[in-house]
C-alpha cells in the first residue's frame, strides 16, 4: 500500500463522545455536520473515503482530508464525487488541494488487494489517511460503516459523502486521483479501455476480459476476473 500527497501527523488527540448523527446535520447542508463538531470543541474535523472498491481492475484508493474552518472551507461546487461531472470534480479537487488544512492519499494496488481483500485494505487504508493527517484531526468522520483504530474518536455518517462536507472532498480527492492512475494504465494495457470505465465492470470491460483475459492489474480474486482467466 502506498501512499501520495501526504502531510505527516503531529500527535493525536485524545477520547471524546460522538455527536447525535441527525441532531448534527441541521440547517446548514453540507456543512452542519462539522460545525455541531466545532461547537463541541472538535476544531479539526477529518472526513475519509474511497474510491474503486466496487472496481474489478486497478487500485483502491482512500483520502482523508481537514478543511479550514469559515469562508475558506466552504468550497464551490463541493459535493460527492460521484455526483459532479469529470471536469467539475477536476476543478473541485484543485480547490481541496490548494485550500485544504490537511490532506492524505494512501494507495492499495490490485495485487494487495489480492492478497489481503478488498475490506482489509479499505480499512487499513482508512487507518492510515488519517493518521498521516497533519496537524492531527481532532474526530474523524467515515462514510458508511465504522472504523475502529483512527487516530481521534470517530462516527459513521451514513451517505457521509453527501451531506458532510470534509467527507465529500475526501471523496473527491479519491476518485480524481484514481481516474488519474486509471487513465494511466490505459496506456499501459488499451485492450482494456481503462480510461473509460475506470476498471468497472461494464459490458464493453467484460467483452474486453474474455477475449484478451485479464492483465496484471485486474484484481484476480474476483469471480469475474478468475472466470476469465480459467479458474473459476
Amino acid at each position: 500500500m502506498s501512499d501520495q500527497m501526504i502531510r505527516t501527523p503531529s500527535g493525536a488527540p485524545g477520547t471524546a463522545r460522538r455527536p447525535k448523527g441527525p441532531a448534527a446535520r441541521s440547517q446548514r447542508g453540507l456543512w452542519a455536520y462539522e460545525s455541531r463538531l466545532v461547537r463541541l470543541g472538535f476544531d479539526r474535523v477529518a472526513g475519509v473515503d474511497e474510491a474503486g472498491r466496487g472496481a474489478c481492475a486497478g487500485p483502491l484508493v482512500v483520502a482523508a482530508c481537514i478543511l479550514p474552518r469559515g469562508a475558506r472551507g466552504h468550497l464551490p461546487e463541493l459535493a460527492d464525487s460521484k455526483l459532479l461531472t469529470p471536469l467539475a470534480r477536476e476543478r473541485v479537487y484543485e480547490r481541496v488541494v490548494r485550500r485544504a488544512l490537511a490532506f492524505a492519499v494512501v494507495v492499495a494496488s490490485a495485487e494487495e488487494i489480492d492478497a489481503r481483500g478488498i475490506h482489509v485494505c479499505n480499512i487499513e487504508g482508512m487507518r492510515r489517511a488519517a493518521a498521516q493527517l497533519a496537524p492531527a484531526p481532532d474526530y474523524v468522520l467515515t462514510d458508511g460503516f465504522a472504523v475502529s483504530g483512527m487516530p481521534a474518536p470517530t462516527a459513521a455518517v451514513c451517505k457521509g459523502d453527501q451531506v458532510v462536507a470534509c467527507i465529500a472532498a475526501a471523496s473527491v480527492l479519491a476518485k480524481v486521483t484514481r481516474d488519474r492512475l486509471m487513465v494511466e494504465l490505459d496506456q499501459r494495457y488499451p485492450d482494456y479501455d481503462f480510461a473509460t470505465h475506470k476498471g468497472y465492470v461494464t459490458a464493453a470491460h467484460s467483452v474486453a476480459l474474455s477475449r484478451h483475459g485479464p492483465c496484471a492489474e485486474h484484481r484476480h480474486s474476483y469471480v469475474n476476473v478468475a472466470r476469465a482467466a480459467g479458474l473459476a
